[in-house]
């Protein structure tokens, strides 16, 4: 028997219809002289599966196999209802079961008596007044109430419902069940709602409750359509902070999505989109209104995107290339701070340099890799630099130094020779060179797109190593911009590089901002999916089919979630900050839009206008 046949059959002494069987079937069998009903009862159907093994009913609650359940309704509400006065209950972090019934009363009947309530209470006003006594205010309140709902009836602008409000909370015992009660009614009593068990009527109750449609327990609550409108039960998330910077516009709402990412346990954020989606643009929007709250942002551009924005807001770009004249020498060393020793901090970027070797070269044997750290540690001697002395503001050595001292070791044949072409080589522009950039400035960009191809992950290990030098020199808010990461987690060394800054960024006052659109090369690195649990803020814009699964493994999305990735416009995605998350619609303003666009037809339209604006200063300046 089904769940809602053992209701409805709860009653002492019914019994189901008894069957005839088929004539045909009791010629031909000895079994014909047994009850059809044994046949019907043998068959499975869906209402089988779903009830419980077992259902009890008491004044309080039912038991449903091993779970209870107790029903309550609503009897009284305050004079004004909040739009958002179910979220607390539709958040609230247990399993319960919510059903609205609403029951359209006949406008005219209403009318009629609103007609004699209307007459009543002036009647009771005017004997006050002859009898010479103090005005009720109660009374005329209710006398204007009655008057402005009797017109908006009358106009058609509202009507009036029968509601029943019913709710059923589920525990796995009688003590579960009293505290989501203390729970529940708190919750609501706080806002002068007034919630009742349906005591000696939980079976009415619970039908009134599982998605049958049947009000069984009729406790209604006359309301018009305006209060109405507020028991709307999908509410969707805010993300509307006290502080921080507008990332765009919840498309549920309509809600301003405000945040500050140094309000989080870390300042880290992951991007995810495809090509042409707006991510970029997104992320370029995020350093103009970042700079505007004294944030020092540095970006690492594969694609030379970020270069008139650091122009526009008076920042610097450094143009990394093997032609290029700003050079990084991977040698410097960071200033020990004063929770530091010189060993450790010697130590720590010795394995760095092992590292950027092994991009250089290609990988390394253990024996190489035990050459390359005991010429390392060598090559500093040589500039007396030790874990013993304070190196502070002492001259580094170079790549050329560190060669001669390697082909001085046994063994290192093929290691100097392979070598050569960064110190002698087509080449040795890269990284035998003194530093000469200087990243002092409140907005700075490290443009990669001249660098060739093979050079272009090693080239973003220095730069994001030079980075980390500086960041931990000066501790000063700060927001790093890595744009196609995708590059560095091709490599084991670098991923490992960005996820250590990833994890220890938040000491020294640093947020780390990755972005890529290559989802799957991002995600097949071991990094991939720490960094972005390491990563409190999580931006996803449009995807492509071929990713979208990964992502929904990833983000535990539902397929709702899923398919308003698929089919975003340009520029809008789901934006997860903790353990909420919103849809979102990134917007900026006209000026704002002109500083940061990368589309190509806007690009034209604003050099065409410069152009023109030049063309007219020098016309200007020539008549004069």
């Amino acid at each position: 028997m089904g769940l809602f046949d053992a209701i409805k059959n709860l009653a002492p002494g019914t019994t189901k219809p008894q069957g005839t069987g088929s004539p045909l079937m009791q010629a031909a069998s000895p079994l014909a002289a047994l009850p059809a009903d044994l046949y019907r009862d043998a068959a499975l159907e869906l209402k089988d599966v779903i009830a419980p093994s077992a259902l009890k009913i008491t004044p309080r609650e039912l038991v449903l196999g091993d779970k209870l359940a107790r029903s309550y309704f609503i009897i009284s509400y305050p004079a004004n209802l909040t739009e958002s006065w179910l979220s607390p209950l539709i958040n609230l972090d247990r399993v319960f079961d919510l059903s609205i019934h609403i029951h359209p009363l006949d406008t005219a009947e209403v009318l009629k008596k609103l007609q004699r309530q209307v007459a009543e209470v002036e009647s009771q006003i005017a004997e006050r007044e002859e009898k010479g006594m103090v005005r009720d205010p109660q009374l005329d309140l209710a006398f204007q109430n009655l008057e402005q709902l009797r017109n908006r009836l009358q106009q058609a602008q509202e009507r009036l419902y029968d509601v029943g409000f019913y709710l059923t909370i589920f525990g796995d015992s009688t003590d579960d069940l009293d505290r989501a009660e203390s729970e529940v009614v708190s919750m609501f009593e706080s806002q002068l709602i007034y919630l009742k068990p349906a005591l000696f009527q939980q079976k009415e109750g619970f039908l009134s409750v599982i998605p049958g449609g049947q009000d069984v327990l009729q406790v209604w609550s006359k309301l018009n359509t305006e209060p109405l409108a507020t028991f709307f039960p999908f509410i969707s998330f805010d993300l509307s902070a006290d502080s921080g910077i507008l990332y765009g516009i919840n498309r549920h709402n309509s809600s301003l999505v405000l945040f500050d990412r140094f309000s989080m346990e870390n300042y880290n954020s992951v991007t995810f989109a495809k090509s042409g989606s707006g991510k970029s643009y997104a992320t370029k929007l995020e350093i103009l209104r970042s700079l505007m709250f004294d944030a020092d942002v540095i970006v690492i551009d594969p694609e030379r995107e970020y270069q008139y924005l650091a122009e526009a807001t008076g920042g610097r770009n450094f143009n990394i290339s093997l032609s290029s004249g700003h050079h990084i020498n991977p040698f410097d060393l960071p200033v020990p701070r004063e929770d530091e020793s010189p060993a450790d901090v010697l130590r720590s970027h010795i394995i760095s340099l092992v590292g950027l070797f092994r991009i250089l070269l290609g990988g390394l044997t253990p024996e190489e890799d035990a050459l390359i750290d005991r010429a390392l540690t060598e090559t500093y001697a040589l500039k007396d630099i030790t874990g013993e002395t304070d190196f502070t503001g002492m001259a580094p050595p170079l790549l050329s130094d560190f060669a001669l001292v390697l082909a001085g070791l046994e063994g290192s044949e093929s290691l100097v020779q392979r070598l050569e072409k960064y110190t002698k080589g087509t080449w040795a522009n890269f990284i035998n060179q003194p530093t000469n950039v200087d990243i002092n400035k409140h907005f700075v960009v490290f443009s990669v797109r001249d660098m060739e191809d093979e050079l272009k992950t090693a080239a973003m290990y220095i730069i994001t190593n030079f980075i980390w030098t500086a960041v931990r020199k000066d501790l000063r808010k700060r927001l790093l911009v890595v744009d196609e990461a995708w590059w560095m987690m091709k490599s084991e060394d670098t991923a490992s590089f960005l996820y250590g800054i990833a994890k220890r960024g938040r000491k020294y006052y640093l947020g780390l901002a990755t972005i890529t659109q290559d989802v799957d090369d991002f995600l097949k690195s071991p990094y991939g999916v720490p960094m972005i649990t390491n990563s409190s803020i999580q931006l996803l814009l449009k995807q492509s089919p071929t990713a979208i699964d990964r992502l929904q493994q990833v983000f535990n999305l539902t397929n709702e979630e899923k398919y308003l990735l698929l089919e975003s416009n340009v520029g809008e995605g789901i934006f997860f900050a903790g353990t909420k998350h919103v849809a979102i619609k990134i917007i900026a303003s006209y000026t704002e839009d002109q500083i940061i666009t990368s589309d190509p037809s806007q690009l034209l339209a604003i050099q065409k206008a410069r152009e023109e604006m030049m063309a007219l200063e020098e016309s200007s300046d020539s008549d004069s």
